[in-house]
């Protein structure tokens, strides 16, 4: 499995750039990668390699590589503020199991603990641990961070948050502000700040406790994922619902804010066009023209048909974008494009699910899709597809 990148770079997440040093964000063409890069070991970092046997994850201003062969661990790249996370593999990840990284910690997941380290300071001890019990039942089985036994790790203090086992957790996706929860049946639950209709209840009205979002009951889920404000999951039979705030399009639903901003940019290229050849631009009105129906806010779940021949295998949300796979091996992303994370090698955002055509020309098979919150990565196989 090869990973590619695309999207903010500014502290060298996807390529590391020569003028790149502590805390320094480089050129425009440094910054903004618009199309699929590889991602590959840094010449001066042979021990950082992405290896097929690798799982990103990823926050603002980090990638975390977590290796699952024999030398299981994590490595960094990214913004890194000590000698400790200098994109080697970090010697107190040998033998985690699962990561989850965010600005200020990294926390790791091993057989028997849980260690959150404070990436901003150079302790040689975690700031915080708990021991792990696997209860009897589980047979060893474990669920993936955030989620742990008993409950889940933010990505900032308090670290440890406590769930009610009723729940029946399988999968837990976070945002800054809200969090989705989807339980063993397939129901999904929200709760967190409200404010953009991304809980999914029909108001914007926050929940302290998590909710049941009502109108997906009946329809089990199989996948969750969330944006800043923002909300996504797919079902059993492979449709993808989405809810929230659509003001870069990262709904794949008409955005007012978009389409306005796309057709200023147009007008002035073509008034530019115009005025370069003597003449003046003329408006004629449009009788009984009908108003477009724009969405800004979704505050119940809407279902989004990105391709009527294939269905949604996973989906990935970025702060103000999203991406899906579909079954048969394509990528699609929506939603704000300003650093290039739409990958379709240009900085313009779109309210339309748009393939990523760099793979198909490649004849490579996108198998999973991790966002960062202005960046994408995908995780490819040389395979040709064949949904058109």
């Amino acid at each position: 499995m090869r990973w590619f990148g695309f999207g903010f770079n500014a502290f060298g997440q996807i390529r590391v750039h020569e003028k790149l040093t502590e805390g320094a964000r480089g050129d425009a063409n440094e910054v903004k990668v618009s199309g699929p890069t590889e991602l590959t070991s840094p010449a001066d970092r042979p021990g950082c390699c992405v290896k097929a046997a690798c799982q990103i994850r990823a926050s603002w201003s980090r990638r975390a590589s977590l290796h699952m062969d024999s030398d299981s661990g994590v490595c960094l790249a990214g913004f890194l503020s000590s000698d400790a996370c200098s994109g080697l593999p970090l010697w107190e990840s040998r033998g985690c199991r699962d990561a989850l990284i965010g600005e200020s910690y990294l926390t790791l997941a091993f057989s028997d603990r849980l260690e959150s380290w404070d990436l901003q300071k150079e302790e040689k001890t975690p700031a915080w641990s708990m021991e792990i019990k696997t209860p009897p039942e589980s047979s060893g089985a474990s669920v993936g961070l955030p989620l742990v036994p008993g409950g889940y790790i933010a990505t900032k203090p308090p670290l440890y948050r406590s769930l009610s086992p009723q729940l029946r957790a399988k999968c837990l996706a976070l945002s800054s502000e809200h969090a989705i929860l989807l339980s063993a049946s397939g129901a999904v639950y929200t709760w967190g700040l409200g404010s953009h209709g991304q809980l999914g209840h029909g108001g914007l009205g926050s929940e302290e406790e998590p909710r049941a979002v009502e109108a997906l009951l009946g329809m089990p889920m199989s996948c969750i994922a969330t944006g800043s404000w923002h909300t996504v999951c797919i079902s059993d039979g492979g449709d993808l619902y989405v809810w929230g705030w659509n003001e870069s399009g990262q709904l794949g639903l008409p955005s007012r804010g978009l389409r306005k901003a796309l057709q200023q940019q147009s007008s002035q290229q073509a008034e530019a066009l115009l005025q370069d050849a003597g003449t003046s631009p003329v408006k004629e009105p449009h009788e009984g023209e009908q108003e477009d129906v724009f969405i800004s806010i979704q505050a119940f779940p809407a279902l989004l048909d990105i391709t009527p021949s294939c269905d949604i295998r996973s989906v990935s949300c970025g702060s103000r974008h999203t991406a899906a796979v579909t079954t048969t091996g394509d990528l699609y992303t929506w939603g704000w494009g300003d650093y290039g994370q739409l990958g379709h090698q240009t900085l313009i955002s779109s309210d339309e699910p748009q393939r990523v055509e760099f793979f198909r020309e490649q004849q490579m098979h996108v198998a999973d899709v991790v966002c960062g919150s202005w960046n994408t990565f995908a995780a490819v196989a040389k395979k040709e597809v064949s949904c058109s």
